[in-house]
């Protein structure tokens, strides 16, 4: 039996004294949000806590699947939902570090109870817990973030996007018709990237970095067009290969969002998707388009990409021909392929034709498996004048092809091939949509802001885990304004 004349001359909180952890669920944090009679002690005195509870508490918190917190881990079995709020936190409050984000919580220690971490009672304490006690530790913390599954974090994300799209609703706003996709580079942290640190064969796509295992070799900068007027290869002073500024590579990863813009009212992220740096910007259209119709429940009328998106199945994917709405995909002409904007005409019909102007007849189709990334029917076109029976004895324009077959064109039979060609760029339709590509610039601003660029991390589940959390904290941010905004009296 303790002795209670003895009790004041032990520590401030003596553990061996007290009782383990629990481990059963607490309330959510939306139910603390909804009902404020319901919160733990400290969180209604601490403006902070407030202020934080108010941004992260509309999200949908009672429906993140959660792990099983009965079994036996090893340790105190921590709740996802403790942790992605503690990041969320720490992003918010701009804690550079889990160590700083614990010494945060230590000083908050109403956010300790609010969030739902395991409390180790402690009588003595004004708030009845062990602030140091119940939290886990930094290593801890960081190796529950890197096994975090990132299907967790996107349902945060999805739920977010449907709050926006409520609030939208209940004040009358159109639904979303346009949006636009981007990619952002993250760069990775190891010593490759350090420009003063001394690396042999530093941009070897073969020499894995050893601190990062997950980061890839990709280059950031790079023209997406071809440039009216090429300089010719110097015949003195030459450049070395190695020496040549094409781009600016890095190691690291790429971060793909589709961004939509609210009238007067900013933007926010219906998508996302992180991916080593080695992939293509076109590779992410698919992935993220799905995610895109799946939130928003129907398919998108418009959508803005820049020259890297120039593609048919980008264009195919908006067309609607039938749909007398109409739709399509306001990209700007690259130029790959060897051909200018203009170089290739059609028929009604959808044929492209000859030099001489004539609809040039499909010979065979083919399925190409290695020149895109989709695959896909292509189909070569020939001379009207050469088949399927020689009707004329010599070109009317006199081309130079004539003699080897004339005039041939290979291109895929999508619908989206011919668009690619036959898109009015200088409509003002064309030209508003496309204006409304500086969405995704914005919201890239605001996670460059939320260090997106240069993450502390060297894990590339942590990145895309990470990224996510920027992107929903980005959308809660603009939901708070949202809200503000539409409650002002016109």
């Amino acid at each position: 039996m303790i002795d209670q004349s003895r009790v004041t001359q032990l520590p401030l909180f003596p553990e061996t004294l007290l009782p383990p952890k629990t481990s059963t669920k607490p309330p959510s944090l939306h139910t603390y949000w909804l009902h404020a009679y319901a919160r733990p002690p400290g969180v209604s005195d601490s403006l902070t806590i407030l202020r934080c509870l108010e941004l992260f508490g509309p999200l949908d918190w009672e429906g993140v699947p959660e792990r099983n917190l009965q079994r036996n881990w090893g340790q105190v079995s921590i709740p996802y939902t403790a942790l992605i709020a503690a990041e969320l936190i720490k992003l918010n409050e701009s804690l550079p570090s889990t160590y700083k984000l614990k010494r945060f919580l230590m000083e908050h220690p109403g956010f300790i109870s609010l969030l739902g971490f395991p409390l180790v009672p402690a009588p003595n304490h004004p708030l009845g817990f062990n602030a140091l006690a119940s939290l886990p530790t930094q290593r801890h913390i960081n190796r529950l973030f890197r096994q975090l599954p990132n299907a967790l974090l996107q349902f945060l994300l999805a739920d977010s996007v449907r709050l926006i799209l409520t609030e939208l609703a209940a004040h009358g706003v159109l639904p979303i018709e346009c949006i636009s996709l981007d990619t952002k580079h993250v760069i990775a942290w190891v010593k490759e990237n350090n420009p003063k640190a001394y690396v042999k064969d530093r941009y070897d796509k073969t020499k894995q970095p050893k601190s990062d295992p997950d980061c890839r070799l990709g280059c950031k900068r790079r023209h997406n067009q071809s440039r009216a007027a090429v300089p010719a290869t110097p015949t003195r002073n030459p450049v070395a290969a190695a020496r040549a500024k094409v781009g600016e590579y890095y190691w690291g990863y790429g971060s793909g969002i589709v961004v939509t813009q609210v009238p007067h009212g900013g933007e926010f992220v219906l998508a996302e998707l992180t991916q080593p740096f080695d992939q293509g910007d076109v590779s992410y259209f698919f992935p993220l388009m799905s995610q895109v119709e799946q939130r928003l429940g129907h398919k998108p009328r418009f959508g803005t990409f820049d020259a890297a998106f120039d593609a048919w199945y980008v264009y195919a994917h908006f067309d609607r021909e039938n749909d007398p709405a109409g739709g399509f995909a306001a990209v700007p002409f690259s130029g790959k392929g060897g051909y200018t904007e203009h170089g290739r005409q059609f028929d009604p019909a959808g044929l492209p034709r000859c030099a001489a102007g004539l609809a040039m007849p499909l010979k065979f189709t083919f399925t190409d498996r290695t020149t895109c990334l989709v695959e896909h029917e292509r189909g070569k076109y020939v001379c009207p004048l050469q088949f399927p029976a020689l009707t004329c004895r010599a070109c009317p324009v006199r081309h130079r092809n004539w003699k080897r077959g004339g005039c041939t064109a290979v291109m895929p039979t999508s619908i989206g091939a011919r668009l690619r060609y036959t898109l009015d760029r200088d409509s003002e339709l064309y030209k508003s949509l496309y204006r409304q590509r500086t969405a995704v610039e914005r919201i890239n601003s605001q996670a460059v802001a939320l260090g997106i660029e240069r993450p502390h991390l060297r894990n590339g589940a942590a990145i895309a885990n990470q990224n996510t959390l920027i992107y929903i904290l980005i959308n809660l941010r603009f939901l708070q304004r949202l809200r503000l905004q539409l409650a002002e009296p016109d």
